[in-house]
């Protein structure tokens, strides 16, 4: 019966040192995996969530301005509506200037004696 115990008995102290062996394998292996990943990540040049987050927040700001100030062009048109200034200004991409007067052409140099 004694001979019974001490075999379980090893056999439990292998199987926990082989438990114990496989812990630390699984370690091993994340930390090499985790350092792949970040090595391919860099040399992505991804931006981090901290940079992406900071020019979200200036891309709303920058529409909240447009928006306001779209919105003051719109209020100072009506008021020059109400003046008796019927042409609305243009604005936007599209928008085209007063035609300008063409450049006169350069005139040609004379070419010295030599």
């Amino acid at each position: 019966m004694q001979s019974r115990n001490r075999l379980f008995d090893d056999l439990a102290r292998v199987a926990n040192g082989a438990l114990g062996v496989a812990a630390g394998m699984r370690e091993e292996i994340d930390a090499r995996m985790r350092e792949q990943v970040e090595r391919v990540l860099g040399r992505l040049d991804l931006v981090t969530r901290e940079e992406f987050d900071a020019v979200r927040a200036m891309a709303v700001k920058a529409r909240e301005e447009q928006e306001a100030l779209l919105a003051r062009i719109a209020d100072l048109e009506g008021k020059l509506a109400a003046r008796g200034n019927p042409q609305p200004v243009k604005r936007g991409a599209g928008a085209k200037t007063a035609p300008s007067k063409p450049k006169p052409k350069p005139k040609p140099r004379a070419k010295p004696d030599a």
